[in-house]
């Protein structure tokens, strides 16, 4: 294992929830990606900022549901700024995961971008601050 690799998952930290009686899928979510947006959940934070201010603060207008739904719309629907954030994940992969990543990549980007989902509708009232800046 390379240092890269080796300097990554020190980084990462350990595996996030079950991954005993786990299929392939479930194991990468646990063991990679789940980590990976625990450590990275204040850029997806500050992220998301900078997309709302990009697009004018509409997002600040709305009600708390329709904020919801924006988040689950602009990660779903703006292909840019999803490809911009699974880049943001994808980064921290070892060398392995990105090989194992790319075995079953369509799956595995639902799976990444549904949590990361529920992290920044977890963090709405985060998003509501500071988005002038």
């Amino acid at each position: 294992m390379s240092d890269r690799d080796n300097g990554i998952l020190l980084l990462r930290g350990g595996s996030l929830g079950d991954i005993s009686n786990s299929s392939e899928e479930e194991r990468f979510q646990n063991q990679t990606i789940r980590p990976i947006l625990q450590l990275q959940t204040d850029l997806f934070v500050a992220s998301f900022k900078n997309y709302i201010k990009k697009h004018k603060n509409e997002f600040l207008l709305l009600t708390v549901e329709k904020k919801l739904l924006y988040i689950e719309n602009a990660i779903q629907k703006d292909i840019k700024y999803r490809n911009a954030l699974k880049g943001m994940i994808m980064g921290w992969f070892t060398l392995e995961e990105f090989e194992n990543y790319t075995q079953n990549s369509s799956n595995l980007n639902k799976r990444m971008m549904n949590l990361l989902i529920e992290i920044l509708k977890n963090n709405v009232q985060l998003l509501d601050t500071d988005s002038n800046q």
